[in-house]
Protein backbone atom coordinates (compact mmCIF):
# COMPACT_ATOMS: atom_id res chain seq x y z
CA UNK A 1 0.00 0.00 0.00
CA UNK A 2 1.11 3.56 -0.98
CA UNK A 3 1.62 5.74 1.68
CA UNK A 4 0.73 9.25 2.09
CA UNK A 5 3.58 10.28 2.21
CA UNK A 6 4.90 8.74 -0.97
CA UNK A 7 1.99 9.14 -3.06
CA UNK A 8 2.54 13.26 -2.18
CA UNK A 9 6.78 12.97 -3.23
CA UNK A 10 5.14 11.25 -6.42
CA UNK A 11 2.63 14.18 -6.91
CA UNK A 12 5.55 17.00 -6.46
CA UNK A 13 7.67 14.70 -8.85
CA UNK A 14 4.76 14.88 -11.66
CA UNK A 15 4.62 18.89 -10.73
CA UNK A 16 8.03 19.28 -10.79
CA UNK A 17 8.66 17.97 -14.26
CA UNK A 18 6.19 20.34 -15.46
CA UNK A 19 7.47 23.42 -13.44
CA UNK A 20 10.53 22.75 -15.57
CA UNK A 21 9.22 22.29 -19.03
CA UNK A 22 7.31 25.41 -18.69
CA UNK A 23 9.69 27.88 -17.05
CA UNK A 24 13.31 26.41 -18.35
CA UNK A 25 16.16 25.24 -16.39
CA UNK A 26 17.56 28.09 -15.48
CA UNK A 27 14.51 29.39 -13.47
CA UNK A 28 13.64 26.13 -12.55
CA UNK A 29 17.03 25.53 -11.02
CA UNK A 30 17.15 29.33 -9.35
CA UNK A 31 13.85 29.19 -8.06
CA UNK A 32 11.84 25.86 -7.68
CA UNK A 33 14.74 23.51 -7.47
CA UNK A 34 14.82 24.04 -3.80
CA UNK A 35 11.33 23.65 -2.88
CA UNK A 36 10.50 20.74 -0.65
CA UNK A 37 7.43 19.24 0.43
CA UNK A 38 6.65 19.09 3.95
CA UNK A 39 3.41 17.86 4.11
CA UNK A 40 -0.91 17.50 3.04
CA UNK A 41 -3.06 19.56 5.40
CA UNK A 42 -6.62 18.66 4.51
CA UNK A 43 -6.53 20.40 1.08
CA UNK A 44 -3.75 22.53 1.73
CA UNK A 45 0.23 21.48 0.25
CA UNK A 46 2.54 23.08 2.66
CA UNK A 47 5.94 23.83 1.09
CA UNK A 48 9.28 24.96 2.58
CA UNK A 49 12.19 27.21 1.15
CA UNK A 50 15.71 28.45 2.14
CA UNK A 51 14.90 31.72 2.99
CA UNK A 52 12.57 34.12 2.99
CA UNK A 53 13.40 36.42 0.10
CA UNK A 54 13.09 33.15 -1.65
CA UNK A 55 9.79 32.70 -0.10
CA UNK A 56 8.28 35.86 -0.99
CA UNK A 57 9.30 35.60 -5.23
CA UNK A 58 8.02 32.23 -5.64
CA UNK A 59 4.82 33.48 -4.10
CA UNK A 60 4.70 36.78 -6.46
CA UNK A 61 6.13 34.93 -9.65
CA UNK A 62 5.20 31.45 -9.46
CA UNK A 63 2.68 30.62 -6.87
CA UNK A 64 -0.40 30.39 -8.97
CA UNK A 65 1.18 28.28 -11.71
CA UNK A 66 2.09 25.99 -8.69
CA UNK A 67 -1.29 25.43 -7.40
CA UNK A 68 -3.03 25.23 -10.56
CA UNK A 69 -0.25 22.36 -11.42
CA UNK A 70 -0.94 20.50 -8.48
CA UNK A 71 -4.67 20.65 -8.80
CA UNK A 72 -4.28 19.56 -12.36
CA UNK A 73 -2.37 16.49 -10.64
CA UNK A 74 -4.72 15.70 -7.67
CA UNK A 75 -8.17 17.95 -7.87
CA UNK A 76 -8.32 17.76 -3.94
CA UNK A 77 -5.25 20.01 -3.73
CA UNK A 78 -7.01 24.15 -3.62
CA UNK A 79 -3.86 26.28 -2.25
CA UNK A 80 -0.21 26.23 -1.47
CA UNK A 81 1.24 27.09 1.74
CA UNK A 82 5.14 28.10 1.57
CA UNK A 83 6.82 28.65 4.77
CA UNK A 84 10.91 29.00 5.81
CA UNK A 85 12.44 26.31 6.83
CA UNK A 86 15.24 26.00 9.54
CA UNK A 87 19.02 26.55 8.02
CA UNK A 88 20.67 23.15 7.63
CA UNK A 89 23.94 22.92 10.21
CA UNK A 90 27.06 23.75 8.81
CA UNK A 91 30.45 21.69 8.29
CA UNK A 92 31.83 19.38 6.53
CA UNK A 93 29.17 16.55 6.60
CA UNK A 94 26.96 19.18 5.57
CA UNK A 95 29.13 20.03 2.70
CA UNK A 96 29.36 16.76 1.52
CA UNK A 97 25.76 16.30 1.56
CA UNK A 98 25.32 18.97 -0.70
CA UNK A 99 24.46 17.35 -4.74
CA UNK A 100 26.99 18.80 -6.89
CA UNK A 101 26.34 20.26 -10.43
CA UNK A 102 26.70 18.50 -12.94
CA UNK A 103 29.23 19.18 -15.30
CA UNK A 104 27.99 20.03 -19.04
CA UNK A 105 29.01 17.35 -21.72
CA UNK A 106 31.95 18.60 -24.26
CA UNK A 107 31.51 19.72 -27.06
CA UNK A 108 32.68 17.19 -30.16
CA UNK A 109 35.94 16.07 -29.39
CA UNK A 110 36.62 18.47 -27.33
CA UNK A 111 37.45 17.25 -23.13
CA UNK A 112 36.85 20.61 -21.35
CA UNK A 113 38.62 21.71 -18.34
CA UNK A 114 38.05 20.97 -15.02
CA UNK A 115 36.27 23.77 -13.48
CA UNK A 116 36.14 24.61 -9.82
CA UNK A 117 32.75 23.79 -8.18
CA UNK A 118 32.55 27.11 -6.91
CA UNK A 119 32.73 28.51 -10.96
CA UNK A 120 30.13 25.87 -11.29
CA UNK A 121 27.86 26.82 -8.59
CA UNK A 122 27.66 30.70 -9.57
CA UNK A 123 26.49 30.08 -12.98
CA UNK A 124 24.02 28.20 -15.43
CA UNK A 125 25.60 24.33 -17.24
CA UNK A 126 26.02 25.14 -21.09
CA UNK A 127 23.12 23.47 -23.14
CA UNK A 128 25.43 21.25 -25.20
CA UNK A 129 22.60 21.77 -28.49
CA UNK A 130 23.62 25.33 -28.69
CA UNK A 131 26.51 25.59 -30.76
CA UNK A 132 27.82 27.99 -33.66
CA UNK A 133 27.32 24.94 -35.55
CA UNK A 134 23.64 24.38 -34.97
CA UNK A 135 22.84 28.15 -34.97
CA UNK A 136 21.00 28.85 -38.80
CA UNK A 137 22.85 31.93 -40.16
CA UNK A 138 20.82 34.97 -41.76
CA UNK A 139 20.74 38.14 -43.17
CA UNK A 140 18.39 39.25 -40.35
CA UNK A 141 21.59 37.86 -37.21
CA UNK A 142 24.47 37.58 -39.43
CA UNK A 143 26.34 40.31 -37.85
CA UNK A 144 25.40 39.39 -34.17
CA UNK A 145 27.19 36.24 -35.16
CA UNK A 146 29.90 37.42 -36.48
CA UNK A 147 30.56 39.27 -33.53
CA UNK A 148 30.17 36.29 -31.39
CA UNK A 149 32.21 34.19 -33.10
CA UNK A 150 34.82 37.22 -32.69
CA UNK A 151 34.42 37.15 -29.19
CA UNK A 152 34.98 33.62 -29.05
CA UNK A 153 38.20 33.19 -31.20
CA UNK A 154 39.96 35.84 -29.16
CA UNK A 155 42.18 35.97 -26.22
CA UNK A 156 41.79 39.56 -25.16
CA UNK A 157 38.41 41.41 -25.76
CA UNK A 158 37.79 42.50 -29.54
CA UNK A 159 35.02 44.88 -28.08
CA UNK A 160 33.98 44.89 -24.53
CA UNK A 161 31.09 44.13 -23.81
CA UNK A 162 29.73 42.63 -26.82
CA UNK A 163 26.13 43.34 -25.87
CA UNK A 164 23.08 41.52 -27.84
CA UNK A 165 19.55 42.67 -27.91
CA UNK A 166 16.40 41.47 -29.60
CA UNK A 167 12.84 39.51 -28.93
CA UNK A 168 12.40 36.85 -27.69
CA UNK A 169 13.27 33.33 -29.25
CA UNK A 170 15.74 35.37 -31.67
CA UNK A 171 18.66 33.39 -30.71
CA UNK A 172 20.69 35.86 -28.13
CA UNK A 173 20.77 32.76 -25.63
CA UNK A 174 21.87 29.92 -28.15
CA UNK A 175 24.56 32.94 -29.15
CA UNK A 176 26.07 33.35 -25.65
CA UNK A 177 25.71 28.99 -25.22
CA UNK A 178 28.01 29.10 -28.13
CA UNK A 179 30.99 31.26 -27.54
CA UNK A 180 30.83 29.53 -24.08
CA UNK A 181 31.64 26.08 -25.83
CA UNK A 182 33.48 27.81 -28.62
CA UNK A 183 35.99 29.02 -25.99
CA UNK A 184 36.12 25.64 -23.90
CA UNK A 185 37.06 24.11 -27.20
CA UNK A 186 39.90 26.58 -28.31
CA UNK A 187 41.03 27.95 -24.96
CA UNK A 188 39.67 25.24 -22.21
CA UNK A 189 42.20 26.89 -19.23
CA UNK A 190 40.04 29.90 -19.63
CA UNK A 191 37.33 30.35 -16.86
CA UNK A 192 33.95 31.20 -18.11
CA UNK A 193 30.50 32.07 -16.46
CA UNK A 194 27.49 32.29 -17.57
CA UNK A 195 24.35 33.00 -15.57
CA UNK A 196 21.40 34.92 -16.14
CA UNK A 197 20.55 38.60 -14.32
CA UNK A 198 17.96 37.05 -12.23
CA UNK A 199 20.61 34.41 -10.73
CA UNK A 200 23.17 37.20 -10.41
CA UNK A 201 20.72 39.09 -8.44
CA UNK A 202 19.96 35.73 -5.84
CA UNK A 203 23.71 35.14 -5.44
CA UNK A 204 24.37 38.69 -4.58
CA UNK A 205 21.35 38.29 -2.37
CA UNK A 206 22.28 35.33 -0.55
CA UNK A 207 25.84 36.49 0.10
CA UNK A 208 24.28 39.83 1.88
CA UNK A 209 22.00 37.66 3.90
CA UNK A 210 25.09 35.24 4.75
CA UNK A 211 27.12 38.51 5.45
CA UNK A 212 29.72 37.20 2.97
CA UNK A 213 29.67 39.77 0.02
CA UNK A 214 33.63 39.59 -0.44
CA UNK A 215 34.13 36.01 -1.97
CA UNK A 216 31.01 36.89 -3.77
CA UNK A 217 33.07 39.78 -5.22
CA UNK A 218 36.48 37.65 -5.31
CA UNK A 219 34.60 34.64 -6.80
CA UNK A 220 32.60 36.76 -10.35
CA UNK A 221 36.02 39.07 -10.39
CA UNK A 222 38.33 36.04 -11.47
CA UNK A 223 36.51 35.03 -14.34
CA UNK A 224 37.90 35.64 -17.81
CA UNK A 225 34.90 35.49 -19.49
CA UNK A 226 31.29 36.53 -17.76
CA UNK A 227 28.23 35.65 -19.93
CA UNK A 228 25.11 37.44 -18.09
CA UNK A 229 21.67 36.77 -20.33
CA UNK A 230 18.76 38.91 -19.70
CA UNK A 231 20.05 41.98 -18.26
CA UNK A 232 17.10 44.06 -18.17
CA UNK A 233 15.94 42.09 -15.17
CA UNK A 234 17.69 44.03 -13.10
CA UNK A 235 15.85 47.19 -13.62
CA UNK A 236 14.70 48.83 -10.56
CA UNK A 237 17.25 47.04 -8.46
CA UNK A 238 19.25 48.95 -6.96
CA UNK A 239 21.91 47.34 -4.96
CA UNK A 240 22.08 44.46 -7.56
CA UNK A 241 22.54 47.23 -10.34
CA UNK A 242 25.49 48.71 -7.81
CA UNK A 243 27.23 45.40 -7.91
CA UNK A 244 26.64 44.50 -11.10
CA UNK A 245 28.36 48.00 -12.03
CA UNK A 246 31.30 47.44 -10.11
CA UNK A 247 31.80 43.97 -11.04
CA UNK A 248 31.41 44.91 -14.35
CA UNK A 249 34.23 47.95 -14.24
CA UNK A 250 36.70 45.53 -12.60
CA UNK A 251 36.59 42.92 -14.91
CA UNK A 252 37.17 45.50 -17.67
CA UNK A 253 40.19 46.83 -16.38
CA UNK A 254 41.55 43.48 -15.77
CA UNK A 255 41.09 42.89 -19.43
CA UNK A 256 38.35 40.22 -18.99
CA UNK A 257 35.56 39.69 -21.67
CA UNK A 258 32.08 40.22 -20.80
CA UNK A 259 28.74 39.41 -23.00
CA UNK A 260 25.54 41.04 -22.10
CA UNK A 261 22.00 39.99 -23.28
CA UNK A 262 18.78 42.20 -22.68
CA UNK A 263 15.51 42.57 -24.90
CA UNK A 264 15.97 46.17 -25.79
CA UNK A 265 19.21 48.16 -26.85
CA UNK A 266 21.30 49.99 -23.87
CA UNK A 267 19.58 53.31 -24.47
CA UNK A 268 15.93 51.31 -24.41
CA UNK A 269 16.62 49.99 -21.10
CA UNK A 270 14.38 51.58 -18.38
CA UNK A 271 15.07 51.10 -14.90
CA UNK A 272 18.65 51.34 -15.06
CA UNK A 273 21.06 54.09 -13.77
CA UNK A 274 22.70 56.30 -16.96
CA UNK A 275 25.78 55.06 -15.78
CA UNK A 276 25.17 51.48 -16.88
CA UNK A 277 23.23 52.04 -19.68
CA UNK A 278 26.61 54.06 -20.48
CA UNK A 279 29.24 51.02 -20.02
CA UNK A 280 26.77 48.81 -21.64
CA UNK A 281 27.11 51.16 -24.88
CA UNK A 282 31.26 50.90 -24.48
CA UNK A 283 31.76 47.95 -27.02
CA UNK A 284 29.90 46.75 -30.15
CA UNK A 285 25.76 46.32 -29.88
CA UNK A 286 24.41 44.06 -32.03
CA UNK A 287 20.98 43.65 -33.07
CA UNK A 288 19.06 40.09 -33.65
CA UNK A 289 16.54 41.51 -35.71
CA UNK A 290 13.02 39.58 -36.51
CA UNK A 291 13.45 36.59 -38.84
CA UNK A 292 12.72 36.87 -42.30
CA UNK A 293 10.65 33.72 -43.81
CA UNK A 294 13.47 32.32 -45.70
CA UNK A 295 15.38 32.04 -42.25
CA UNK A 296 12.35 30.11 -40.74
CA UNK A 297 12.42 27.95 -43.61
CA UNK A 298 16.12 27.16 -43.48
CA UNK A 299 15.62 27.03 -39.26
CA UNK A 300 12.97 23.92 -40.21
CA UNK A 301 15.05 22.27 -42.68
CA UNK A 302 18.07 22.04 -40.18
CA UNK A 303 15.86 21.06 -37.31
CA UNK A 304 13.96 18.34 -39.47
CA UNK A 305 17.74 17.15 -40.35
CA UNK A 306 18.73 16.74 -36.66
CA UNK A 307 15.37 15.07 -35.84
CA UNK A 308 16.45 12.61 -39.06
CA UNK A 309 12.81 12.62 -40.67
CA UNK A 310 11.67 13.80 -43.93
CA UNK A 311 9.41 16.52 -44.02
CA UNK A 312 7.04 17.93 -46.74
CA UNK A 313 8.44 21.10 -48.17
CA UNK A 314 5.09 21.92 -48.16
CA UNK A 315 4.72 21.53 -44.44
CA UNK A 316 7.70 23.69 -43.93
CA UNK A 317 6.40 26.61 -45.83
CA UNK A 318 3.12 26.52 -44.10
CA UNK A 319 4.92 26.79 -40.41
CA UNK A 320 7.30 29.33 -41.51
CA UNK A 321 4.08 31.48 -42.98
CA UNK A 322 1.96 30.84 -40.34
CA UNK A 323 4.91 30.48 -37.07
CA UNK A 324 6.36 34.19 -37.02
CA UNK A 325 6.82 35.24 -33.55
CA UNK A 326 10.10 33.47 -32.36
CA UNK A 327 12.14 30.26 -33.47
CA UNK A 328 11.47 28.18 -29.77
CA UNK A 329 7.73 28.52 -30.74
CA UNK A 330 8.52 27.68 -34.63
CA UNK A 331 10.72 24.67 -33.98
CA UNK A 332 8.42 23.49 -30.89
CA UNK A 333 5.48 23.44 -33.37
CA UNK A 334 7.69 21.49 -35.71
CA UNK A 335 8.29 18.87 -32.53
CA UNK A 336 4.83 18.27 -32.34
CA UNK A 337 4.25 17.42 -35.45
CA UNK A 338 7.06 15.11 -35.81
CA UNK A 339 6.19 13.32 -32.66
CA UNK A 340 2.36 13.10 -33.49
CA UNK A 341 3.15 11.61 -36.93
CA UNK A 342 5.68 8.98 -34.83
CA UNK A 343 2.95 7.95 -32.45
CA UNK A 344 -0.19 7.83 -34.35
CA UNK A 345 1.34 6.61 -38.03
CA UNK A 346 -0.06 9.21 -39.65
CA UNK A 347 1.78 10.92 -43.11
CA UNK A 348 3.35 14.81 -41.81
CA UNK A 349 0.98 16.89 -43.85
CA UNK A 350 -0.87 20.83 -44.05
CA UNK A 351 -3.76 19.03 -42.66
CA UNK A 352 -2.46 17.26 -39.61
CA UNK A 353 -0.47 20.23 -38.88
CA UNK A 354 -3.49 22.21 -39.03
CA UNK A 355 -4.94 19.74 -36.67
CA UNK A 356 -1.92 19.66 -34.41
CA UNK A 357 -0.97 22.92 -33.95
CA UNK A 358 -4.71 24.16 -34.13
CA UNK A 359 -4.57 26.20 -30.23
CA UNK A 360 -0.65 27.33 -31.70
CA UNK A 361 -2.54 28.46 -34.73
CA UNK A 362 -5.77 29.60 -33.33
CA UNK A 363 -3.75 31.68 -30.38
CA UNK A 364 -1.61 33.91 -33.68
CA UNK A 365 -4.56 34.10 -35.48
CA UNK A 366 -6.16 35.40 -32.14
CA UNK A 367 -2.98 38.12 -31.53
CA UNK A 368 -2.07 40.58 -34.61
CA UNK A 369 -0.13 43.05 -32.99
CA UNK A 370 1.55 46.36 -33.80
CA UNK A 371 4.80 44.55 -33.45
CA UNK A 372 4.01 41.84 -35.94
CA UNK A 373 2.85 44.18 -37.94
CA UNK A 374 5.81 46.19 -38.62
CA UNK A 375 8.26 43.31 -38.64
CA UNK A 376 5.95 42.12 -41.46
CA UNK A 377 6.67 45.56 -43.73
CA UNK A 378 10.41 45.64 -42.37
CA UNK A 379 10.50 42.27 -44.40
CA UNK A 380 8.74 42.67 -47.13
CA UNK A 381 10.58 46.04 -47.72
CA UNK A 382 13.54 45.28 -46.55
CA UNK A 383 14.39 48.13 -44.34
CA UNK A 384 15.41 48.06 -40.47
CA UNK A 385 12.69 47.92 -37.53
CA UNK A 386 14.05 51.20 -36.15
CA UNK A 387 12.67 53.04 -38.96
CA UNK A 388 9.24 52.19 -38.06
CA UNK A 389 10.19 54.92 -35.08
CA UNK A 390 12.74 56.85 -36.57
CA UNK A 391 12.60 60.46 -37.69
CA UNK A 392 13.61 59.61 -41.58
CA UNK A 393 11.54 61.29 -44.53
CA UNK A 394 13.10 59.49 -46.92
CA UNK A 395 10.21 57.94 -49.13
CA UNK A 396 12.01 54.49 -48.77
CA UNK A 397 11.01 54.49 -45.59
CA UNK A 398 8.34 56.46 -45.00
CA UNK A 399 6.17 54.65 -46.98
CA UNK A 400 6.35 51.55 -45.49
CA UNK A 401 5.74 53.34 -42.20
CA UNK A 402 2.59 54.85 -43.62
CA UNK A 403 1.32 50.95 -44.53
CA UNK A 404 2.75 49.91 -41.29
CA UNK A 405 0.38 52.61 -39.63
CA UNK A 406 -2.61 51.93 -42.18
CA UNK A 407 -2.51 48.30 -40.86
CA UNK A 408 -2.26 48.61 -37.84
CA UNK A 409 -5.66 51.10 -37.50
CA UNK A 410 -7.15 47.96 -40.33
CA UNK A 411 -5.86 44.89 -37.56
CA UNK A 412 -5.66 46.62 -34.39
CA UNK A 413 -8.12 47.55 -31.55
CA UNK A 414 -5.49 50.22 -30.58
CA UNK A 415 -6.10 53.97 -30.91
CA UNK A 416 -4.67 56.43 -33.28
CA UNK A 417 -2.68 58.04 -30.19
CA UNK A 418 -1.58 54.18 -29.01
CA UNK A 419 -0.66 53.76 -32.70
CA UNK A 420 1.49 56.81 -33.17
CA UNK A 421 3.51 55.83 -29.77
CA UNK A 422 3.94 53.40 -30.64
CA UNK A 423 5.73 55.19 -34.21
CA UNK A 424 8.58 56.97 -32.48
CA UNK A 425 5.74 58.46 -30.12
CA UNK A 426 4.12 60.52 -32.99
CA UNK A 427 1.03 62.53 -32.71
CA UNK A 428 -2.52 60.70 -33.77
CA UNK A 429 -3.01 63.27 -37.03
CA UNK A 430 0.51 61.88 -38.39
CA UNK A 431 -1.26 58.69 -38.17
CA UNK A 432 -4.30 59.44 -39.65
CA UNK A 433 -2.38 61.55 -42.42
CA UNK A 434 -1.08 57.96 -42.76
CA UNK A 435 -4.20 56.45 -43.44
CA UNK A 436 -5.58 58.40 -45.31
CA UNK A 437 -2.72 58.55 -47.50
CA UNK A 438 -2.26 55.39 -47.97
CA UNK A 439 -6.21 54.63 -48.79
CA UNK A 440 -6.06 57.12 -51.79
CA UNK A 441 -2.42 55.64 -53.14
CA UNK A 442 -3.94 51.90 -53.22
CA UNK A 443 -6.76 53.34 -55.72
CA UNK A 444 -4.29 55.07 -57.45
CA UNK A 445 -1.25 52.54 -57.31
CA UNK A 446 -2.15 48.87 -58.18
CA UNK A 447 1.57 47.67 -56.94
CA UNK A 448 1.39 49.67 -53.57
CA UNK A 449 -2.36 48.00 -53.10
CA UNK A 450 -1.06 44.54 -54.38
CA UNK A 451 1.77 45.21 -51.41
CA UNK A 452 -0.87 45.59 -48.80
CA UNK A 453 -3.10 43.36 -49.36
CA UNK A 454 -0.29 40.76 -49.37
CA UNK A 455 0.77 41.94 -46.01
CA UNK A 456 -2.90 41.79 -45.09
CA UNK A 457 -3.27 37.86 -46.15
CA UNK A 458 0.28 36.89 -44.60
CA UNK A 459 -0.78 38.60 -41.06
CA UNK A 460 -3.73 37.42 -41.22
CA UNK A 461 -3.14 33.98 -42.59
Amino acid sequence: MISPSSDLQAQWAQVRAMLRAEFGDTAFGTWLKPLEVARLDGDRVVMTVPTQFMRDWIVAHYGDRIRSMWAGVNPAVRSIALSVRPPEPRGAAAAAAVDPVPVPPPVAGCEPAEVAPEFEEMGARLDPRFTFDSFVVGKPNEFAVAAAEKVAASLSPPFNPLFLYGGVGLGKTHLMHAIGWRIREVTPQRRVVYLSAEKFMYQFVRALRRKDTMSFKELFRSVDVLMVDDVQFISGKESTQEEFFHTFNALVDRGRQIVISADRSPADLSGLEERIRSRLGWGLVADIHPTTYELRLGILQTKAEKLGVEVPVRVMEFLAARITSNVRELEGALNRIVHHASFSGRPISIDTAREVLKDLLRAHDRRVTIEEIQRAVVEHYGIRMADMSSSRRARAVARPRQVAMYLAKQLTTRSLPEIGKRFGNRDHTTVMHAIRQIERLCEEDRSLAEDVAALRRRLQA
